[in-house]
């Protein structure tokens, strides 16, 4: 056993008594299953295929320690003053009352951190909080480890006109924080859920988040994360979805931040007439390396799913798109379209795409391409001739190339949001803007 990986059996050795829900015996007894699983797998490496273009061995050789929250007031007052919503802030893994704003909720909508949850609504959560087996060793350690997250549960038909803001603030420099946010919206609901991750700059903490939804007849859930971590921060993520009869979910993954970041998601569709749309935008520099691993289960007939992720690479920066779209047998009437488009601004950026359609049924549309490319030199062209110098000329092509995934953000604010995230890492941002 590696020194690392026990330094995690002790950390969840100092807090498994003290982790929300420690008292329910089915928990405890998964949270530590979870961790011997994790214990016995390790970390996830390249002789794993899922793993081959990502290398968590910087990861697994890093150590990690709890520190004091700093103040970060702040900076969730000015994420707050974008829009309206309720808002449930976590800092360092923990639920921060005073910073939350939860608000007025219809009588049929219940949203709470999962470490009040536990005491009213284990029942409900246990069906719903994810098996020991999920997903990779990582999902493992995250069930050992989630110290706190969301759960948001809509009954039926309940309508949230506000969207849902679940903020994770990593204040302390070099910790790490697992959270698990848990959505259900029962038969006709509809929410819009943003998940914001933030951290103090030059940080190099671990953010840890599984996501798990649940979308019954007819539900609509817009799912839209944001993640903004420090360069030096290292970020996994696991979205994981489940459709009923006439469903609808649309999941948009925009990744800012982050020395590492890797990002699985999935929906499986339960019953006919599903349809999802997966929308990405990744935008990496220097030496840092995001990795977007998806998969769309078309299990049942006449479902519909979009699916496009654009991906912009700087200096020595690596992107990796891996979707897999499944049509099981009998599925027939899918509709199913997939794509990755890659603009690399530097000879050293890389980028690793491997689209995939898996088909067991005749009656199907499917279609599925990449592109990687460099900037036109004809757009460029033409904009230095209308009188713009060419650092501003390609920050405008650049934002052309990502507003095609921003417009695909139906809520106005939130895609304004998104708008200026990209805008500000451009170093012509404020000419792009004006252009625009």
């Amino acid at each position: 056993m590696s020194n690392n990986l026990q330094a995690w059996a002790d950390t969840f050795g100092g807090r498994a008594a003290h982790l929300p829900g420690a008292q329910l015996p089915w928990l405890a007894a998964a949270r530590q299953q979870a961790l011997d699983r994790f214990m016995g797998e390790g970390w996830p490496t390249t002789k794993n295929d899922a793993w081959r273009h990502t290398s968590l061995s910087p990861l697994a050789a890093a150590t990690f320690v709890d520190g004091d929250a700093q103040a970060v007031a702040d900076q969730v007052a000015a994420l707050k003053a974008q829009e309206a919503g309720h808002w449930l802030v976590f800092v360092d893994g923990a639920f921060d009352a005073a910073l939350s704003d939860i608000g007025s909720l219809p009588a049929d909508v219940r949203l709470l951190p999962l470490s009040q949850a536990w005491a009213a609504q284990a029942d409900a959560l246990q069906g719903l909080y994810g098996q020991v087996a999920d997903g990779y060793s990582t999902s493992a350690l995250n069930l050992a480890l989630a110290s706190d997250g969301a759960w948001v549960s809509l009954a039926r038909g309940a309508t949230l006109d506000a969207p849902v803001h679940i903020v994770c603030v990593a204040a302390s420099p070099k910790a790490a924080h697992f959270l698990r946010h848990v959505v259900h919206a029962e038969a006709g609901a509809q929410a819009t859920v943003v998940e914001h991750y933030v951290g103090v700059a030059g940080a190099s903490n671990f953010h840890h988040a599984v996501t798990r939804l649940r979308l019954d007849q007819d539900a609509r859930i817009t799912h839209l994360k944001l993640q903004q971590e420090s360069a030096q921060a290292w970020h996994l993520g696991e979205i994981d979805a489940v459709q009923a009869r006439g469903s609808y979910f649309a999941s948009h993954s925009v990744s800012l931040g982050a020395r590492l970041a890797r990002h699985d998601i999935a929906t499986h569709f339960a019953d006919e007439r599903c349809e999802t749309l997966f929308n990405g935008l990744y935008y990496v520099d220097q030496r840092r390396h995001v990795d977007h691993h998806t998969l769309i289960g078309h299990e049942k007939p006449r479902c519909v799913s979009h699916e496009t992720y654009r991906g912009i690479l700087a200096d020595t920066a690596h992107g990796v798109f891996s979707g897999r779209i499944l049509v099981a047998p009998g599925a027939d009437g899918t509709d199913a379209i997939q794509r990755n488009d890659s603009l690399l601004l530097s000879r050293l950026a890389k980028s690793d795409s491997r689209p995939e359609l898996e088909i067991y049924a005749d009656d199907v549309k499917c279609a599925h391409g990449a592109t990687v490319g460099q900037i036109d030199e004809d757009s460029l062209f033409y904009l230095r001739s209308r009188g713009l110098d060419e650092a501003h000329a390609r920050d405008i092509l650049t934002y052309a190339f990502a507003a095609a995934s921003v417009a695909r953000i139906d809520a106005p604010l939130l895609r304004q949001r998104v708008e200026q995230a990209i805008r500000s890492l451009l170093p012509g941002g404020g000419a792009v803007l004006e252009a625009a």
